[in-house]
């Protein structure tokens, strides 16, 4: 945790270097902000045995930059640097799941802690009436830094079961999003929309849990601020 505050302050730092001049004008190719993003998780899984209980509410928040590709900023690439919490319930039945709860059938309520990093190319309408609307589409790269589950197995608890070494190091997905920006006053600009991500990776690594491909999707309520 100590690392990603000391890179969201770095990065906060360079905003100071561009937050002089107007985003899509000349010598401006950068705007910054900060993001913070409700959402709602599944865990999927596409093999018999194991099944979702339900899904999980969650957050996902950093930094997001950017990139013009035009002098109006009509054509950017959007990036960032953000952490997402998530998860899901998943039923696994017997002969299934790790390796100590899998004689019987078991619950385990997944609480997964990312970093990630998003690209998509995003197109912006130019405002009218102080309002503009935006897509995006591209994909984002996870990297797993906590993995908790609690679980429940003939009647047993066992809280807060470290399962990190058993998910896989990386996710890859698709990321669509549409939305509106709207003035704050001053330099601030609001942004508020939907974006749905689909993972395409196995997110639990399937020789420690036998359960075949398990892909995590979200939905989530994106709200932003731009300096």
């Amino acid at each position: 945790m100590k690392r990603i505050i000391f890179l969201l302050a770095v990065v906060g730092m360079a905003k100071t270097g561009v937050g002089q001049y107007r985003y899509g004008s000349f010598g401006s190719q950068v705007r910054l902000g900060f993001t913070l993003n409700p959402l709602v998780s599944v865990l999927k899984p596409q093999e018999l045995g194991v099944t979702r209980n339900s899904a999980k509410a969650g957050l996902d928040f950093g930094l997001m930059a950017d990139f013009s590709l035009n002098e109006r900023g009509t054509y950017a690439l959007a990036s960032g640097f953000q952490v997402l919490l998530a998860g899901s319930k998943l039923k696994y039945d017997a002969g299934k799941g790790l390796s100590d709860y899998k004689p019987n059938p078991a619950e385990y309520n997944m609480k997964l802690t990312y970093i990630e990093i998003p690209l998509a190319l995003k197109l912006k309408t130019q405002p009218h009436d102080a309002i503009g609307w935006w897509g995006q589409f591209g994909t984002y790269v996870d990297f797993p830094v906590s993995g908790r589950a609690d679980i429940v197995s003939m009647n047993q608890t066992y809280d807060r079961v470290n399962i990190l070494p058993q998910l896989n190091r990386i996710n890859v997905g698709m990321l669509l999003g549409a939305g509106l920006e709207y003035p704050l006053g001053g330099n601030l600009t609001g942004l508020a929309g939907i974006t749905y991500q689909n993972g395409f990776v196995d997110v639990t690594r399937n020789g420690k849990w036998n359960d075949g491909r398990v892909n995590m999707n979200s939905f989530a309520l994106r709200l932003g601020i731009y300096f």
